[in-house]
């Protein structure tokens, strides 16, 4: 018997998706992914990130986002206890910005962008975080999202809710807050979605992720919470070691759209993941997460049914509280990498527990 050639075991069935690199596809971006689980066996020599405060003082005056500080531009918080939104006083899009001259090259393009940035503070006190929050608090975070996105999005055709937690994600204040983005134009991201969502129900006949997210509920192994109304699951084109995508369970185009209790469902599994997540490396999880649903403005007289409201949740983290993964080199200049499976990230964050490393410190 001849020897088989270099590879055949692997192109006989005994491929491992945790040994084995390999490439996978993205329908929602319509991108790859390379996959090389092999690699986090590697020793770490490189940089070794500051994990975050624990002594977050619960109230400062000279932190801007808190009741009664003032802020940058003179204006004074009120005493607010519960959610409190403010226009950003350093907004990156302004509603009356004049538009740039014709441009006389088609390599040399600009166009208008204007719209209003908004602050959102989820809590008035600065040590608490949203997985620290009672449902009540949260189910109040999730009200505020929708009323912005109905009172923003009557005229903008984009309304861009994000939350960037931690330095590591470039967030410079630990008072817990996001922010809300309001755009008169369609950005990159919401582009590609529309258009990979609109393909897919044309071929298909089903929305793209209502479809997935039956998939992934009935599969169980990228699955990471789920409850009545929603599921959490790392997805199987995901990129960064710990990234998560929760999805309604019923087709629902936009925040403003969730009944009540899809509403108190949200909250609840919201908490849950994030506890998981901080639960990890027991370490407040660093992330930046975002809605995306169906746009708004001149789009809510149009046919939006390809869209399904979801939330990307983007964590750096990969070994440890002090180890991230970075997006350089060949992610920067051919595609996306990642050091572990999806199944393998969705595992370990199914199996942790859902009471917060702090509070079972304080029952010890």
């Amino acid at each position: 018997m001849e020897p088989s050639p270099a590879g055949a075991e692997e192109r006989g069935g005994r491929f491992r998706a945790s040994e084995h690199q390999h490439a996978r596809y993205n329908p929602l971006r319509d991108d790859w992914v390379l996959v090389s689980a092999h690699r986090v066996k590697r020793p770490w020599q490189g940089q070794l990130e500051k994990p975050p405060p624990e002594d977050v003082p619960r109230w400062d005056p000279d932190n801007p986002l808190c009741p009664g500080a003032t802020r940058a531009n003179g204006e004074v918080n009120p005493q607010y206890e519960g959610t409190f939104v403010f226009p950003n006083d350093f907004p990156a899009l302004q509603p009356d910005a004049p538009e740039p001259d014709d441009s006389d090259h088609p390599l040399f393009q600009a166009a208008p962008a204007r719209g209003v940035c908004k602050v959102m503070c989820f809590h008035p006190w600065s040590d608490l975080t949203l997985p620290l929050m009672s449902l009540p608090e949260i189910r109040a975070v999730v009200d505020a999202w929708a009323e912005l996105a109905t009172e923003l999005g009557a005229s903008y055709p984009w309304v861009q809710i994000f939350e960037n937690k931690g330095a590591m994600m470039g967030c410079s204040n630990p008072h817990p807050h996001c922010q809300v983005w309001a755009s008169s134009f369609l950005p990159n991201e919401a582009r590609l979605e529309d258009r990979t969502q609109r393909q897919h129900l044309s071929q298909h006949g089903v929305p793209m992720l209502l479809e997935y997210a039956e998939q992934e509920a009935r599969r169980k192994e990228r699955l990471v919470v789920e409850n009545a109304d929603w599921l959490v699951v790392v997805p199987y084109w995901a990129t960064w070691p710990y990234q998560t995508l929760l999805l309604p369970r019923r087709h629902v185009c936009r925040l403003q759209d969730l009944s009540d209790s899809e509403r108190d469902n949200l909250a609840s599994i919201m908490q849950r993941l994030l506890i998981k997540y901080d639960n990890l490396f027991e370490v407040s999880f660093p992330y930046s997460m975002g809605w995306h649903g169906a746009p708004t403005g001149p789009y809510l007289e149009e046919d939006c049914r390809h869209w399904q409201l979801h939330a990307h949740y983007y964590p750096p983290l990969l070994r440890s509280a002090t180890v991230r993964k970075f997006m350089v080199g060949y992610e920067m200049l051919a595609q996306a990498q990642r050091d572990l499976t999806p199944e393998q990230a969705a595992e370990r964050l199914r199996s942790l527990p859902e009471v917060h490393y702090k509070k079972r410190a304080e029952e010890v």
